[in-house]
């Protein structure tokens, strides 16, 4: 009876703090926080099986462009890796449409190893680092947006962060929600415990 008591009482906590997590999440990305920096960074997303980019690629990339435009940075760096099947990566695609929204291909950058937002940090810092870049202007969809800051900082990088307009469609946006509240889960047990970078394929 007792042992029925408490797991019903640790559901119902486990519960509230996914709301809240949930809640941060969708807050968080209610705010555009971009600024100058030196690099604006574009995370990638995943490819249609023909090598085309999906509609949150195009959506990240275009909002680069943007910025680039409006002057926030003079280079881009297009992350993300090469996926399971794939023949081309998401950078590679980033690039592309970065291009054809009027960014000199010399101003783009490619940081082609990372599989997860993790490896986005730590090779991006990598690419920083060799520039002396101290500053970021990170550009993802908004429900991504917490736990890239959470991350990047983690990393040491100092960044800002700044999203396309609108989201997904509904069924879309509701089912990325929630998997960033089980990728907080999970970056606060790796936090909690040190470990290292560590690529699950979901995050």
């Amino acid at each position: 009876m007792h042992l029925l008591r408490f797991l019903i009482i640790a559901l119902a906590v486990w519960a509230l703090i996914a709301v809240g997590l949930a809640a941060a999440v969708i807050l968080y990305a209610q705010t555009d926080r971009a600024a100058s920096a030196d690099v604006i960074v574009v995370l990638g997303s995943g490819l249609r099986a023909d090598g085309r980019p999906g509609p949150a690629l195009i959506r990240r990339s275009e909002r680069g462009a943007e910025l680039w435009r409006a002057g926030f940075a003079p280079t881009v760096i297009c992350a993300g890796g090469l996926g399971q099947g794939m023949v081309r990566s998401e950078a590679h695609a980033c690039r592309q449409i970065l291009i054809d929204n009027g960014v000199p291909e010399a101003a783009v950058l490619l940081e082609e190893r990372s599989r997860s937002t993790e490896e986005n940090a730590l090779y991006t810092r990598e690419i920083m680092d060799a520039n002396d870049w101290a500053t970021a202007l990170v550009v993802s969809d908004g429900y991504h947006l917490l736990r890239v800051a959470w991350i990047f900082g983690d990393m040491g990088l100092d960044i800002y962060t700044s999203r396309p307009a609108g989201n997904p469609a509904t069924y879309d946006y509701v089912s990325a929600v929630l998997r960033e509240v089980v990728a907080l889960h999970w970056q606060a047990f790796k936090t909690i415990f040190g470990l290292p970078v560590t690529y699950v394929p979901w995050v």
